[in-house]
């Protein structure tokens, strides 16, 4: 599969509405919004990290809008983040797609969180060279309770 990563456009931003409220993708992802299928809140949102310094990807496999990975956060905070449609999940779409950006985004070190439970996510992350650093817990809108969560790092020292 060719994953390819671009600008997002206007027209990209149906679909990302659409991913984000399939409520088995929300589950797993755990930190999303406070009401994903607030269409006005999502739109907001997108054009504050539209406006941002952040740097935001479309990802597409074989030419289909598939997700998005971002790098944002202020200089030796910042976060890596992506999404992916679940019909692509298991095909290493993410894997790659994390590359990509990480190749764009040369800045060290770079963090990332992920529900402890999240094996998938997890496992994209620590392939593409991040490792843990803290054990934490976190309110989770998608799950409405606080969950254990992950923070890994790229670009520190192992701990």
């Amino acid at each position: 599969m060719d994953v390819v990563l671009r600008e997002v456009h206007d027209s990209d931003l149906p679909v990302f509405f659409r991913q984000t409220n399939d409520p088995e993708s929300a589950h797993m992802a755990a930190f999303t919004a406070r009401d994903p299928a607030d269409r006005d809140a999502f739109d907001a949102h997108w054009r504050r990290v539209l406006a941002s310094d952040a740097v935001t990807r479309a990802v597409l496999a074989d030419g289909d809008v598939v997700g998005t990975a971002a790098v944002y956060g202020e200089p030796g905070e910042r976060e890596v983040t992506y999404w992916i449609d679940r019909a692509y999940w298991g095909r290493g779409i993410a894997t790659a797609a994390l590359l990509g950006l990480l190749a764009e985004v040369p800045e060290r070190p770079l963090y990332a969180r992920a529900a402890a439970d999240n094996a998938g996510s997890l496992r994209v992350l620590r392939k593409c060279g991040f490792r843990d650093r803290e054990h934490t817990r976190g309110f989770a809108n998608a799950r409405g309770e606080e969950i254990d969560e992950i923070v890994l790092a790229l670009g520190l020292p192992a701990l």
